[in-house]
């Protein structure tokens, strides 16, 4: 039977950084949290999710050896990178739309995006997905928390560890952003809020674009 307390040292290390990662304030995290604070729970769970789920797909492909990949391959990322500033400003030009709506259109347009839980949970996704840093963000901490020639329970233990504080942190920020108290200061300073989102969304994208990854 396999036992982890050899790598737990490495392990320790590598979901703390995880953890720290996935906590600070980023694209998907401030999605989550304008989303929970508008449509209520279910929606900010649904995004979270789909955050999740693209967080997952990554680790897999990177334990999977997608560092070999992507020397092989450098111009997929260039690629990935594009895709991933456009999906930003396109959040950016919803973000907008929706700070120049009236109190009355947006509470409309509120409620039935709130029906629309599948398309959050893609949202979510595509927010992840499209957002190359993600990658090299795990091929760091695959390389903290999984040392060379260790065995493959070591992958299994470290991805499960992960994916159970994301699930803690994603679905945390939702949770308490859905909270009475905080929707009702969001409806008070609801376009302050949306035009802050539209601006980071857009800085993310532009930065996105001219960062070297």
């Amino acid at each position: 039977m396999f036992d982890p307390t050899p790598y737990l040292p490495q392990l320790l290390v590598a979901w703390t950084a995880y953890l720290i990662a996935t906590a600070s304030p980023g694209p998907a995290i401030l999605a989550i949290i304008t989303t929970s604070v508008s449509q209520g729970r279910k929606a900010g769970l649904s995004l979270a999710l789909g955050v999740l789920t693209g967080s997952y797909t990554w680790a897999m492909l990177t334990a999977s050896g997608l560092s070999a990949l992507i020397r092989a391959y450098g111009h997929a990322i260039i690629v990935l990178k594009i895709a991933g500033a456009c999906y930003l400003f396109w959040l950016a030009y919803n973000a907008l739309r929706a700070a120049m709506r009236s109190d009355r259109s947006a509470i409309v347009a509120t409620a039935k995006v709130q029906t629309s839980l599948k398309r959050l949970y893609l949202k979510g996704l595509g927010i992840h997905l499209t957002n190359p840093k993600a990658i090299f963000s795990w091929i760091m901490l695959v390389s903290l928390g999984m040392p060379a020639g260790a065995p493959v329970g070591v992958t299994a233990v470290f991805i499960g560890g992960c994916m159970m504080l994301g699930l803690m942190t994603f679905c945390g920020f939702a949770i308490v952003f859905s909270l009475t108290p905080v929707h009702r200061a969001y409806l008070k300073s609801r376009r302050w809020i949306e035009s802050l989102m539209a601006g980071f969304f857009a800085f993310a994208g532009f930065k996105l674009l001219t960062s070297r990854l």
